[in-house]
């Protein structure tokens, strides 16, 4: 499938509210193992962290801790200088998380499956957001198609127009590339490369290299 080429073609979405990230000493234990300590960053507008490390190091319960979902065994996360977790409402009005898995429903639409999670944000876009969406990630005519019917990347497409419905500043992507083809990957290296210019922020994990253009950093978890 050929994505549209949306640098050519830009998203048109309204600035976003400059914000901080900051995460101070963190630290994370699963089971009996340490996965990292003393973990520091800090993120402004329009910046990208993309966070590397073998299979196994903590790349995703690092994103789980930064998307408020699990708790650090030490340190904090804080948005805008408060801890995300005293402010859990506000940090999650401001934030997407995508998962590793796309968190698509077989049994429902790309449309249906859209809708359920505006629902889930209590989020209510005008009635052409939803197909136009779809269609920006390369899915016009596949708006009633059960999602069983798609392939993996054809269903990952659909968690991707979950992040255009969203007016989040930040950005948090486990692995947002699985299953998608060179268009879908160009596609979404597009959307990043918006969002980073509308005055975003981003932290996502990666087994490909980020190539795209802003103000990129990167952490490695050993």
């Amino acid at each position: 499938m050929n994505a549209p080429d949306v640098r050519r073609r830009p998203i048109q979405r309204v600035a976003l509210r400059l914000a901080e990230l900051s995460v101070e000493q963190i630290e994370c234990i699963r089971g009996d193992r340490l996965l990292f300590s003393g973990l520091d960053f800090r993120l402004i507008a329009g910046q990208l962290l993309q966070v590397e490390g073998a299979n196994g190091c903590g790349k995703t319960s690092l994103l789980r801790i930064l998307a408020g979902l699990s708790r650090p065994s030490a340190g904090a996360v804080y948005w805008d200088g408060r801890n995300i977790l005293d402010h859990r409402s506000v940090y999650l009005s401001e934030m997407a998380y995508l998962a590793h898995h796309a968190g698509v429903k077989a049994e429902l639409s790309a449309v249906e499956n859209l809708k359920a999670a505006l629902a889930l944000s209590a989020r209510c876009p005008p009635g052409r957001a939803l197909p136009q969406a779809l269609e920006k990630v390369g899915l016009a005519g596949y708006e009633s198609a059960p999602a069983r019917t798609l392939s993996a990347g054809q269903r990952q497409r659909i968690a991707l127009a979950r992040l255009l419905l969203r007016p989040a500043s930040l950005w948090i992507l486990d692995e947002p590339y699985t299953a998608l083809d060179r268009g879908g990957v160009a596609l979404m290296q597009g959307l990043l490369e918006q969002h980073l210019m509308r005055g975003g922020l981003a932290v996502m994990t990666s087994h490909q290299a980020v190539a795209i253009t802003g103000d990129v950093h990167r952490i490695s978890l050993a």
